[in-house]
């Protein structure tokens, strides 16, 4: 299974009202070191699939965003999942953060894989 893949499948698992970070998700993937890359993942999705992309977020618990307005509709789709944001427009990981537990692990961690497969 490609980094790509892998990424969807994070994706695809975090629940509504729980957020992930991007360091997380690439954890996840098998490439702790891919934070980075799992944006460019998630910016290439396609838009006619309904992908969480919206619930991977910052180390900081922030919204990290270059497109103009995708900030404002990240958070909007968060707040419309219950998430809240404090006064530096963070999000509070102690109550959101996504942890999977050994189920989840067993049934789809496969493995460390490099980003470099997707090259």
């Amino acid at each position: 299974m490609s980094f790509r893949e892998r990424v969807i499948n994070v994706v695809q698992a975090v629940p509504h009202g729980k957020v992930v970070t991007y360091g997380q998700v690439a954890l996840l993937a098998g490439a702790p070191r891919a934070a980075r890359h799992v944006g460019f993942v998630l910016r290439g999705l396609d838009q006619a699939q309904e992908y969480p992309w919206h619930r991977v977020v910052n180390a900081q618990g922030k919204i990290s965003t270059y497109r103009v307005g995708v900030g404002e509709l990240q958070r909007a789709l968060l707040e419309h999942e219950g998430i809240e944001f404090d006064g530096e427009e963070r999000i509070d990981f102690r109550k959101y953060r996504w942890e999977p537990g050994q189920e989840w692990l067993d049934a789809h961690y496969a493995g460390p894989v490099t980003v470099a497969e997707e090259q």
